[in-house]
């Protein structure tokens, strides 16, 4: 599955951002990780962050060991993403269009280029942008939205049928209940509290 960070798990630690990186490089060794699933890549969240310490967190997780070389995507800053040694940037939909207006030649730099969509006219639009996969939900309840209610395999299954590229699913994602999420045309499943809870045992 795709591994989507949150450091905010580790908040109640004494040093959270150096327990943070010591969970993600027990996520980026294949070894370890198989005690759930290797990550597929890895997604660097963090979005409350303003960019010069996003930068910076971001250049200490590349600096972690990478034995297994799983692609890192960050989230929401192209500059960061376009300085880093980085093969992917993930995006919302408005930030999407804004950089295919303003800077289509810097969104073909990174093989993959993925967009958050919550609708099926959204999916088509971020394809038609160039967005080679996508990141679709929330799927189940989650306690990352408290509240939001669920869309559901129905409305993964008519999205998953409308595009092209991969749908990742998101939202309340376990190992449990992604072959669910496969049958309904979903290529993957994006999992956040999950991955930094192996991550947490694999310090």
């Amino acid at each position: 599955m795709i591994a989507v960070t949150d450091r905010h798990l580790f908040d109640a630690e004494p040093d959270p951002e150096g327990a943070f990186l010591e969970a993600l490089a027990g996520l980026l060794n294949p070894a370890a990780a198989s005690a759930l699933l290797p990550p597929r890549f890895l997604v660097l969240r963090e979005k409350d962050l303003p960019e010069p310490a996003y930068r910076a967190l971001a250049e200490k997780v590349l600096a972690l060991p990478n034995p297994g070389k799983t692609p890192i995507v960050l989230h929401n800053f192209p500059g960061a993403a376009e300085s880093l040694p980085v093969q992917g940037l993930h995006l919302s939909l408005p930030r999407l269009e804004q950089l295919a207006e303003e800077s289509p030649e810097l969104l073909r730099r990174f093989p993959l280029l993925g967009c958050s969509v919550h609708k099926k006219e959204e999916a088509l639009r971020a394809v038609s942008l160039g967005a080679n996969y996508l990141f679709a939900g929330n799927v189940f309840e989650t306690s990352c939205k408290p509240g939001l209610p669920s869309r559901g395999l129905p409305w993964l299954e008519d999205l998953t049928a409308a595009v092209p590229v991969p749908v990742y699913a998101i939202g309340g994602v376990t190992p449990e209940n992604l072959p669910s999420l496969l049958s309904a045309g979903a290529s993957d499943g994006c999992m956040r509290s999950g991955y930094m809870e192996l991550g947490r045992r694999l310090r």
